[in-house]
């Protein structure tokens, strides 16, 4: 059925190549002076016509049959008559210089054809690769999310308290790092902004601590962040936030916790403010031993950043720099 579609589009097109050419020969018959000056003129026009929209075939078509109607309404007058002395000479220059035209324009035209379809090709492949993309880490994150309940499953199965606290607690930092790679791109596959994507998060974080009275601020981060840094990054972000609300705040008081992405210079600096507390006195955050600060100075370590803790007039800021790569 495409086949026979298509043959049918085939005669189609030289039929209307034909009727290019009788417009084209009706013209120069019906106007004595166009056909004393220019009886060249009309032939070229429609053999450049049916080659642009209809194709070289046709285009071919109608240049033969316009040499065959100089040689027949051949006047001895007019453009290029001083090269074309007889009819004979007059209809093989009308060829020639029609054919050439048609093959110059038909390879331009197949050109500009050829790139339009890899364009369209290009495009498939780049639909095909976000699709493919999206499904994997939709598959990933539900890995993860597996891994997380085997090992929520398993702590369940242990009567010592520390180790079911450690599995307890592992299940659910993993279970983080599969909602950060849910999270982390939007319904149309995009990359999510950093502050979006951290609202999000540190708005449940908040919920599930059981403090409510703790605002959140969330300022800068308009840009998401690369791939490489996203998953680390929120990492450090939550651990930070959940520090806060576990030492910063007294059980239901009232608080800030401020958290801001900025840009300085090749680096970008991730602050966690909190108006809390403060750091006890004679800490030392690099050399604390708690899990938390393990993960963090880890995670920092892993995309090339460093990480600090310091005290402010009312509270603490813990600060990540690392670098920035651009999308």
């Amino acid at each position: 059925m495409l086949k026979l579609k298509q043959n049918r589009r085939r005669v189609l097109d030289y039929v209307l190549g034909v009727v290019l050419f009788l417009l084209a020969l009706a013209l120069t018959s019906a106007f004595p002076w166009f056909h004393n000056h220019y009886p060249y003129l009309g032939y070229f026009i429609a053999s450049l016509t049916a080659c642009f929209l209809l194709g070289l075939g046709p285009a071919n078509l109608v240049a033969v049959m316009a040499a065959i109607a100089v040689y027949v309404t051949y006047a001895p007058a007019g453009f290029l008559v001083t090269a074309t002395q007889t009819p004979l000479a007059a209809a093989a220059a009308v060829l020639a210089v029609l054919l050439a035209c048609n093959w110059v324009l038909g390879s331009i035209k197949a050109s500009r054809d050829r790139l339009a379809a890899e364009r369209e090709r290009y495009a498939r492949l780049a639909d095909s690769r976000d699709v493919l993309y999206r499904e994997l880490q939709h598959r990933v994150s539900n890995n993860i999310q597996i891994i997380s309940g085997l090992l929520l499953l398993q702590s369940q199965a242990v009567s010592d308290r520390g180790a079911k606290r450690a599995l307890t607690e592992a299940s659910g930092r993993i279970g983080l790092v599969a909602r950060i790679q849910r999270q982390l791109h939007a319904q149309g596959g995009e990359r999510a902004p950093f502050n979006r994507f951290a609202r999000e998060l540190l708005t449940d974080a908040i919920a599930a601590s059981g403090a409510p009275a703790v605002a959140l601020e969330i300022e800068g981060g308009e840009e998401p962040l690369h791939e490489d840094q996203a998953t680390p990054v929120s990492l450090v972000l939550l651990e930070c936030v959940n520090n806060a609300l576990e030492h910063a705040f007294a059980a239901g008081n009232a608080g800030r916790v401020r958290v801001s992405m900025a840009r300085e210079g090749t680096r970008h600096v991730l602050t966690v403010a909190d108006d809390g507390r403060g750091l006890p006195e004679g800490f030392d955050p690099l050399a604390g031993r708690s899990l938390g600060l393990k993960i963090v100075r880890t995670m920092a370590s892993q995309i090339g950043g460093d990480f600090s803790m310091t005290r402010q007039d009312k509270g603490v800021a813990c600060r990540l720099h690392f670098p920035a790569i651009d999308a």
